[in-house]
C-alpha cells in the first residue's frame, strides 16, 4: 500500500489500506540498574513541580483488554493528530519495520518555560539519563523517543507573538515584521495568527506539524518554499538551551555558528530550542490549486505522457509553483499543485504543454483537471473549505476544540501509521534538459512502485530573495540544484508492536521494504551524488553524513563538538551520532 508525504494537496494523496486498528505500544516503565533513585527524581520535582509526569501509552487499555469499550474509544482517539499531541506518551508514527517501535519515557517534564527545560537538561546530564525532546511528535526516524529516558515535552510552550519591528538581540537596524513561536506551537496556530495580522510565514503544509522543532531545524519545506524559502531560511533568531544548561540566543550576530547549525543541521542535536522567531512576509493576494489525474490505456502512451510531465516540470521549476505530482502504479498520474499570485488563465497557459497533448490523444483518460483560484488568506480558513470543499479537511472532533482546528483529510493516512520504508532523493534540475531520458527513468521506476515528485522541495528556480536567505543555512547543497524531491514510501495502519493481534506482518512488510529499496535504487543509480532530505530519509542509510548534509557535514560536526563536546544530545543519524 502506498502512502504520500504530508502536504497541502489532499486530493493528490495516494490511499492507505483499510486495515482496522487493533492496539498500541507499551506503557512507560521504571528501568533498573543505574537509573536515578526516587530521591533524585524528587529533587527534579522540587524544581518543576507537578510538571514532572509519568507518561502512559494513549492505548493502555488495549494492551490489557483489546475488546473493551475503553480500547475502542482510545482506538478512535488515536486517529486524531490533535489528540496525539496532547498525550506525552504518543507519537504520530507508531514505528518503522525492523528499525524502531514507539516506546514511552518513564518520566517527562511538561515544560512550561525555559527554566523547566534547563532543569531537565541539567538533571539528565548530571544523572546520566538519556534525554529526548518531543513537541508535535511527527518525527519519522523515531528521534523523539527512547527507552529509559527523560522526555522534554514542549507541547505547552505554544505562545505566539507578532512583531511589527523585530530586531535580533545584538543587532541593529530598522527591524522586520516577524512572529516568535514557542517550542510547542503548531503551524496551524501560527498561520492563523499570521493571517489575522495580514502576514505569511513559510512553514509546513501539514497543520499539526510543530513550528519550532525538528521540522525547522531540519530545514523545513512548505507549499511555497520556492517563493519564500525554507523554514530554516526564514529564522531570524533562536533561544536555545545547550548541553551545559546555558540559555543562549543565536542569530546572525550572536552565536552565528550555532545559528547556522540550527538552521538545517537537525533537531535534538545542538540543544533544546525554546523559542524561534520567523521572518514574516506580506500575505500574497491569491492562491491557485490544480487537482486531478491523467492515465493512459497503454504503456507506450504512458511513456509519452511522462515526457510531457518532464516538460511541465521544467515550467514549474520557478517560484510561482509548488506541491506534488504523484506517479502511481497502473499508468496513472495524480496532480495536486499550487501556484501563487497568478490567475487561472495564466496557469492554464503554463499547462498547455500537457493538456493540449492529452486532448489530442484518445488513448489518454483525462479526469478533467480542476483549476481554482481563491484568496490566499482562505488557505487556512476552515469556513472556506466547509463551504467550498468540505471533504478536503477534517475538523478536530475534540470537545471544546476551536472550530478552526482541522487537518487535511489526506493526512489522516499518516496518523498512527507504521512505516515499512521511506526514502527520498533530490532530483537534479539538469535532468529536465533530457526529457526523454528522464521520462524513461520515471517509467522504469513506476513498473516497481509509485512515487511522489514534490516540486516545492527543490530550490532550483527559487526567488532570488529566498535563495539568499537559504544559502545561509546548513541545508544539503544539492537542494539548490534540485528541481524536486522524489519520495517513495510504504506503510500500514493498525500495526502496534507488542500488542496481541496487531504485530507487524513480517512477510508483507519485508516485501514492501524491498519494493522501496528496489525502486529508489534505480533513482540512486541515475543520480548517485544527489543526496537526500534529512527530515524525510531512510532510517537505514549508511552514508547518512553525505546523503543528508553533503559538504556541510564537517562544519556541522565541528560546531557540535564546540557546543556539545560530550555528545549529550544524540539521535539516530544526527550530527555526531557516529562517535
Amino acid at each position: 500500500m502506498e502512502l504520500t508525504r504530508r502536504g497541502f494537496l489532499a486530493a493528490s494523496a495516494l490511499t492507505v489500506g483499510t486495515t482496522a486498528f487493533s492496539a498500541c505500544s507499551s506503557e512507560g516503565s521504571t528501568p533498573s540498574g543505574s537509573w536515578p533513585d526516587e530521591a533524585a527524581w524528587q529533587s527534579l520535582r522540587d524544581q518543576v513541580g507537578d510538571r514532572l509526569i509519568r507518561p502512559t501509552s494513549p492505548l493502555a487499555a488495549c494492551r490489557t483488554d483489546p475488546d473493551s469499550g475503553d480500547c475502542k474509544k482510545e482506538l478512535k482517539q488515536v486517529e486524531n493528530p490533535f489528540y496525539l499531541q496532547t498525550e506525552a506518551g504518543a507519537t504520530q508514527t507508531q514505528g518503522w519495520y525492523e528499525a524502531w517501535d514507539t516506546v514511552v519515557s518513564p518520566y517527562a517534564i511538561a515544560v512550561a518555560s525555559t527554566d523547566d527545560v534547563v532543569a531537565g537538561v541539567n538533571f539528565a546530564r548530571e544523572n546520566g539519563v538519556k534525554l529526548v525532546i518531543k513537541g508535535a511528535g511527527h518525527d519519522y526516524l523515531g528521534r523523539n523517543l527512547a527507552p529509559d529516558s527523560l522526555l522534554i515535552w514542549t507541547h505547552n510552550m505554544d505562545d505566539i507573538t507578532v512583531h511589527d519591528k523585530f530586531i535580533p538581540e545584538g543587532s541593529t537596524g530598522k527591524g522586520n515584521k516577524a512572529i516568535s513561536v514557542g517550542a510547542g506551537a503548531r503551524w496551524l496556530n501560527v498561520y492563523h495568527a499570521a493571517t489575522k495580522a495580514g502576514l505569511y510565514v513559510q512553514g509546513g503544509g501539514c497543520t499539526t506539524v510543530g513550528a519550532s522543532g525538528g521540522f525547522i531545524q531540519g530545514s523545513g519545506f512548505g507549499s511555497f518554499s520556492r517563493r519564500f524559502g525554507t523554514g530554516a531560511g526564514g529564522v531570524l533568531e533562536f533561544e536555545v538551551v545547550t548541553a551545559d544548561g546555558s540559555v543562549l540566543v543565536a542569530n546572525a550576530d550572536q552565536n552565528p555558528d550555532l545559528f547556522w547549525a540550527l538552521r538545517g543541521g537537525g533537531g535534538s542535536t545542538f540543544g533544546v530550542v525554546t523559542r524561534t522567531t520567523l521572518l514574516a512576509h506580506p500575505i500574497p493576494q491569491t492562491m491557485g490549486l490544480i487537482r486531478g489525474s491523467v492515465s493512459t490505456k497503454s504503456d507506450t502512451m504512458f511513456q509519452q505522457l511522462l515526457v510531457r510531465i518532464v516538460k511541465l516540470m521544467e515550467r514549474m521549476a520557478t517560484s510561482d509553483w509548488g506541491e506534488q505530482i504523484n506517479i502511481r502504479e497502473g499508468n496513472t498520474i495524480d496532480f495536486g499543485v499550487v501556484f501563487v499570485d497568478k490567475d487561472e488563465e495564466w496557469a492554464r497557459g503554463q499547462w498547455r504543454v500537457l493538456t493540449e497533448w492529452t486532448d489530442d490523444n484518445s488513448d489518454v483518460v483525462d479526469t478533467d483537471l480542476d483549476f481554482q483560484v481563491f484568496p490566499f488568506s482562505d488557505q487556512w480558513n476552515a469556513d472556506f473549505w466547509d463551504k467550498n470543499d468540505p471533504d478536503f479537511i477534517t475538523h478536530d472532533p475534540t470537545p471544546g476544540s476551536p472550530d478552526w482546528y482541522y487537518w487535511w483529510t489526506s493526512n489522516g493516512a499518516e496518523v498512527s501509521w507504521y512505516l515499512t520504508g521511506y526514502q527520498s532523493r533530490w532530483l537534479p534540475a539538469d535532468m529536465l534538459q533530457r526529457p526523454t531520458k528522464l521520462a524513461q527513468l520515471f517509467f522504469d521506476v513506476s513498473r516497481d512502485s509509485g512515487f511522489s515528485i514534490q516540486m516545492n522541495k527543490g530550490l532550483y528556480g527559487q526567488s532570488e530573495e529566498s535563495r539568499k536567505r537559504d544559502k545561509q543555512t546548513s541545508l544539503h547543497p544539492g537542494a539548490f540544484a534540485a528541481a524536486a524531491l522524489i519520495i517513495i514510501a510504504r506503510g500500514s495502519r493498525g500495526t502496534y508492536p507488542e500488542i496481541p493481534g496487531s504485530d507487524p506482518d513480517n512477510s508483507a512488510f519485508a516485501a514492501q521494504r524491498d519494493q522501496v529499496n528496489g525502486a529508489m535504487g534505480k533513482f540512486r543509480e541515475a543520480m548517485p551524488n544527489a543526496g537526500s532530505y534529512a527530515n524525510e530519509a531512510d532510517f537505514f542509510e549508511t552514508d547518512w553524513q553525505n546523503e543528508f548534509w553533503g559538504s556541510n557535514y564537517q562544519r556541522l560536526l565541528d560546531i557540535k563538538q564546540q557546543y556539545d563536546p560530550d555528545n549529550f544530545f544524540q539521535v539516530h543519524h544526527g550530527v555526531g551520532s557516529e562517535v
